[in-house]
């Protein structure tokens, strides 16, 4: 049994991934609203071999043409730079591999449906996720009057096995099985893993077998290995940038998912590692308490937002002085540092050391330690004074 669909489109414009629920929604579309035109985008930010194969299913299945469009330097340049030069984790852990992407492919759908003259755009997120938001607020950014079609929101299939079973029942070949049913999202940056047995807990990820950017801690190397960021990124290899995380959705659910990130976690300790040398206390301080507000804003879909613009203004400025060169050690599933260099390194050895000096003179702390304190020396004697 079908839902209503209220209103008839001519031309739809769909975000395809050829994924299981983007490939059950062409059909799906043409079934529900008949006669209708349907566009699918697929945006490439380097998910390297799932593009392979794509426009003759998505024709074969109902589409009248595909649009394969490559958004890698965008992807990069105008979100993960800016991100990683913030430092936004979100709940301070998360790298935000899929939040990345999707302002960036979304733009590109209002682009296209608006050459195309579509009148509706259609994305194959559920209700119960991130993604939606992320979509449906970047397409209002650039098209805020345009219709969007969210078959999770309307149809009645429930899950991702009654998916499977309507791909069977129209000849939809799938990359998946029942077995290895996770819900997938890849590009250059990450892998995310979520759905099986990640949606208990209490269980242990399964990570044999299904990682796929990297190894695993344990089967990482005996050796160590050096990596210098003039930025050459040797991670996965050394089980870097694996992580088990239950995460706070943006629609009130809290979702299990395991999440590789290899080459963009060695970037970010990279960056921080420089940011300790360049940077001063103050605004170092000031970035990090900003750089969860920054995150937060990623992931609830709010890059097109003036805030996260200002806040990337911001960013900017910081960023003048942070180069040089990072040394870090690539270790079972560890970064350690192995030294760091600067030109604009705030860092005196001079001041520093512990041996004799020429430029700090030790009794200036007495004065200072005085007045710092003086509040609390304050709070001590009011608080003896009533017996409190």
């Amino acid at each position: 049994m079908k839902k209503k669909t209220n209103k008839a489109f001519k031309k739809i414009v769909l975000a395809y991934s050829g994924g299981l629920d983007t490939s059950i929604i062409i059909p799906w579309l043409k079934e529900n609203y008949p006669g209708c035109e349907v566009i699918a985008v697929s945006g490439n930010v380097g998910q390297v071999g799932e593009l392979d194969g794509l426009e003759e299913k998505a024709l074969k299945t109902g589409a009248s043409k595909l649009y394969v469009e490559d958004l890698n330097k965008a992807f990069i340049e105008e979100v993960v730079i800016p991100s990683m030069q913030m430092g936004a984790k979100y709940e301070n852990t998360y790298l935000l591999g899929t939040s990345f992407a999707r302002p960036i492919i979304a733009r590109r759908l209002v682009e296209i449906a608006k050459a195309e003259g579509a009148d509706a755009i259609c994305h194959g997120c559920t209700g119960k996720g991130n993604d939606q938001v992320r979509f449906e607020l970047a397409i209002k950014a650039f098209a805020p009057d345009m219709p969007v079609i969210a078959p999770w929101r309307i149809w009645d299939i429930k899950g991702r096995d009654e998916e499977i079973d309507y791909a069977e029942a129209h000849n939809i070949p799938l990359k998946i099985s029942r077995e290895t049913n996770y819900s997938k999202d890849k590009n250059m940056w990450h892998l995310s893993h979520e759905g099986l047995e990640l949606e208990d807990p209490a269980n242990e990820p399964k990570y044999a077998g299904n990682m796929e950017m990297g190894v695993t801690p344990e089967e990482a190397p005996d050796e160590g290995e050096y990596v210098t960021i003039d930025f050459d990124e040797l991670g996965g290899k050394h089980g870097i940038g694996i992580i088990d995380i239950v995460e706070n959705r943006l629609v009130g659910i809290k979702c299990r998912g395991v999440y590789e990130t290899p080459g963009g976690t060695i970037l970010y300790a990279a960056h921080e590692k420089l940011e300790q040398l360049c940077l001063d206390k103050a605004t170092q301080h000031y970035k990090q308490r900003m750089a969860l507000e920054y995150a937060d804003l990623v992931y609830n879909g709010q890059w097109f937002s003036p805030l996260r613009e200002a806040m990337t203004a911001f960013c900017e400025k910081t960023q003048q002085t942070v180069t040089g060169t990072v040394r870090l050690k690539l270790y079972k599933g560890n970064i350690i540092g192995a030294g760091m260099t600067s030109p604009y390194s705030l860092y005196d050895p001079e001041i520093a050391t512990f041996d004799e000096d020429n430029v700090y003179d030790q009794t200036w702390a007495d004065g200072f330690i005085t007045l710092y304190g003086l509040p609390t020396a304050v709070f001590a004697k009011m608080k003896a004074k009533n017996n409190l």
